[in-house]
Formats: C-alpha cells, sequence, structure tokens
C-alpha cells in the first residue's frame, strides 16, 4: 500500500505542477488580482461568493496545515516550506480556471438551487459522459476516505491526547455533530462554514503570531533558512534537520499540492453554488482559497516552526516529525499542547463537513436526490469507524483516489483550456495568440 500512495504521490507532482505552470504562464500571472478576488469574496450579493469559499476551505485547511508543515520540515527540511509556498501560489492560476469552467457549465434545479463541478464540465462542456461518471465516482470514494475516516481518526487521536476517553464515544459524537450539519443540505453547512473557518483560523494562527512574536530576534535566519536550504544543501542547525536539495523540493511539492487541492477537483464544486456570481467573478474569489490555505497558513506556520527550532533546538531532539508541532506550540505560556489540539479537532471536523459537500456533489450527478440521503448516512459511519480503526490502508488508497480524481479533472481543464485563456485575455484588453 506504502507503494501505491508513493506512485499516486509521484503522479500527482508531475500532473498538478505541469498544470500550474502552465496556466500561470498563459494567464499572465492571474495571480496578481488576488487583492481583487479578496474583494469580490465580501462584496457578493447575500455573500455566496463567500459562503462558498468557506465552503471551499474548510475542506482544505485541515491537519496537513499543522502536522503536515511540520512532517514536512523533519523529512525536507526547512526549504521543504519555501517549495510548499511557491507550489501554494502556482495553484492559484488552475484553481481560477477549474472554477471558471465550473461556474459556466454548471446547472440549476427546479428549486433554484446551483450545482456544478467537473463532472458537469466533462459532460456539457466536452461530451465525455464516461469520465464525467468515473471523477464522480473517485470523488465518492476519496469523501469516505480522506474526508471523512482519515479526519475523524485526527480527532479521535488529538482527543485522546489529552483525555483518557474511548475513541467510540469519540466517534458517535463525531458523526452526530458532522449529522446535524450536513443533513442541513450545502445552504446549512455554507453557514457553519462562514463562521467556523475565521474563527479556527484566527485561533490556531494566535498562537503562532505569539511563537513570532516570541522568537522574533531569529525570524530573519529563519527565512533565509527556508529561502536557501531550497536551492543549496543545508547543514542541521538548532532544531533543523540537515537534508538534500530534491527532499526539500520533492516533500515541500507533495505537501503544497495536497494541502491547497488546486487541480483536484474539489473547490470547483464548491464555487458552483455561489448564486449570483458570474464566471469569472466567482473564478477569482474561489482562487483565494490555495492564497489563505498555502500561502498564508503554511507560510506561518512554517516560519513559527523553523524560528523556534532555531532559538530552542534542545526542545525538538529525538521528537519524531509527526510530534514537532506539539513542541512549538510548548513555546507558548500556558496550555499550548491543548491549544493545538484543539486546533486539530476544529480543523479535521471543518474537513469532514467541507467534503461532504463534494461527496453529495458526486451522489446527485450519479443518482439524483434520492441517493443523498443514503450516502449522508454512510458517510455518518464512516466518521465513527475512522475514530477507532487504525487508517494506514485508508490513508493509502485515499492518496490513490485523490490522484485519481485529478486525472478527468485535469483532462478537462487542459482540453478546454482556450475558453479560459480567451475570456481572461479579452478581459483585460489583450487578444490571445497561438
Amino acid at each position: 500500500m506504502q507503494k501505491i500512495s508513493q506512485l499516486a504521490a509521484t503522479g500527482q507532482i508531475l500532473l498538478l505542477l505541469g498544470t500550474h505552470l502552465y496556466f500561470t504562464f498563459r494567464l499572465r500571472f492571474i495571480q496578481r488580482k488576488i487583492p481583487c478576488g479578496i474583494r469580490l469574496s465580501f462584496s457578493g450579493k447575500n455573500n455566496t461568493s463567500y459562503s462558498a469559499l468557506a465552503t471551499a476551505l474548510a475542506a482544505t485547511i485541515g491537519t496537513g496545515n499543522i502536522i503536515g508543515i511540520s512532517t514536512a520540515i523533519a523529512v525536507g527540511g526547512a526549504g521543504a516550506v519555501f517549495w510548499c509556498w511557491i507550489t501554494g501560489v502556482l495553484g492559484i492560476a488552475t484553481c481560477y480556471g477549474e472554477c471558471f469552467l465550473s461556474m459556466k457549465y454548471r446547472k440549476t434545479e427546479k428549486d433554484g438551487k446551483r450545482i456544478g463541478g467537473p463532472m458537469y464540465v466533462l459532460e456539457r462542456g466536452m461530451q465525455q459522459k464516461g469520465l464525467a461518471v468515473l471523477f464522480s465516482v473517485f470523488t465518492i470514494l476519496a469523501s469516505l476516505g480522506i474526508g471523512s475516516s482519515v479526519q475523524a481518526h485526527s480527532i479521535s487521536a488529538a482527543i485522546t491526547e489529552q483525555i483518557p476517553v474511548s475513541p467510540h464515544i469519540i466517534g458517535m459524537a463525531a458523526g452526530v455533530l458532522a449529522g446535524k450539519v450536513i443533513i442541513g443540505g450545502s445552504r446549512q453547512i455554507g453557514k457553519v462554514c462562514t463562521w467556523l473557518v475565521p474563527v479556527m483560523s484566527a485561533f490556531y494562527l494566535g498562537g503562532c503570531i505569539f511563537i513570532l512574536m516570541k522568537n522574533y530576534t531569529v525570524i530573519p535566519e529563519a527565512v533565509k533558512m527556508i529561502v536557501t536550504s531550497a536551492f543549496v544543501p543545508e547543514a542541521a542547525a538548532g532544531g533543523v534537520v540537515g537534508t538534500t536539495v530534491m527532499a526539500g523540493l520533492r516533500t515541500g511539492i507533495s505537501r503544497g499540492l495536497f494541502t491547497n487541492e488546486a487541480g483536484l477537483g474539489s473547490i470547483p464544486m464548491a464555487a458552483a453554488t455561489a448564486q449570483h456570481a458570474s464566471p469569472r467573478d466567482q473564478a477569482l474569489v474561489s482562487m483565494t482559497g490555495p492564497f489563505w490555505d498555502t500561502v498564508v497558513m503554511c507560510a506561518i506556520t512554517g516560519i513559527a516552526s523553523v524560528s523556534s527550532m532555531i532559538a530552542h533546538p534542545g526542545n525538538y531532539a529525538g521528537v519524531p516529525g509527526e510530534r514537532m508541532c506539539f513542541a512549538v506550540f510548548r513555546e507558548l505560556p500556558v496550555w499550548g499542547d491543548e491549544m493545538l489540539s484543539v486546533s486539530l479537532v476544529l480543523f479535521a471536523f471543518a474537513t469532514i463537513i467541507g467534503w461532504n459537500v463534494y461527496g453529495e456533489c458526486a451522489v446527485r450527478y450519479l443518482f439524483g436526490e434520492k441517493g443523498v440521503r443514503i450516502y449522508q448516512v454512510v458517510y455518518m459511519m464512516c466518521v465513527y469507524f475512522g475514530a477507532v480503526i487504525t487508517l494506514d490502508v485508508v490513508w493509502g488508497i485515499s492518496d490513490l483516489f485523490n490522484f485519481l480524481m485529478a486525472v478527468p479533472n485535469l483532462i478537462c481543464l487542459l482540453g478546454l483550456r482556450r475558453e479560459i485563456e480567451i475570456k481572461e485575455l479579452l478581459f483585460t484588453g489583450r487578444h490571445f495568440l497561438n
């Protein structure tokens, strides 16, 4: 299973990074319009644009932003943070493209609800019904793995770290709480995400900012180490391990692709639910997701971690990579472990309800509304089982399904690339050139 996971990760790196670079170049560095996207996030009618963005962020801002970054530093050194950040910047262009197509080819239900995603683009834009079905199947399987089971396991691990409570109780509680949100439908999920995402992000970032303020004297050294280690082999310094450039490159890119989900096909499903935005405007809003997730969250986490390791190297001697984030938060004057555990629980729970939206979208495409309720029950059962079982196999399979999701989505993106390019270049007053 480890070999399957490694092959899937390698495939994702090659396909997604190549697509990110292509759209960054062809859209004339659309990333420069991030300020415009942020402004539009909070100015849409009835704020449905922000609700769609919050739902996508709930799914993408997860435990990978915390444990994933510290593990990346342990494996790939400080340079991994730089490559993770660069991957997030490049992914913004791909996110713009896939969300633009999702908005253009979405459907309106009889009750006025908007639905869309790569499956609708594949069917309506490319007349590839078979690929649309495959994408939907892979989305459902991925949602039951990385979306529910894996996240529930993270919740169980974080809680039992602090409180001696049965994983069965945690699993049942998580399933019930998630059920109360998801049974209310996408609008209910959107309402919860609009306040949960900023609250949990502010709570976690507050701890990181305190650590940065405490270690402010070594921040320049930390930033220098992050940048230089990305290009030059770095010997171990402080609590930061010494690694090769390729290790940092591979680990950082892999972590960046995993955390922001640009090109995976998930974010466009949330984007399509925005009621009143134009395709271009909502694409600009949605592309701020990878910015907040990777460029902001992962960058702050990485700088806080590396600065802490430089300032207090003794705290990291013999600490496993997945535990380094706890060593960082022990710099807080009180309740450092508890604060990080609460953040992990909130991030994982947000991912559970966010990924449910993606799974429901796929089920609705394949089976209509009649299949949604059955899926919700199965999803909540996976939350419970995820909290009580070991997940080594589930992790590997989930990585595979994530990769398989990306393949038809990228085929769709590249196949309809001219629609994206022409629209953007005409809007900016430029002429499309082959």
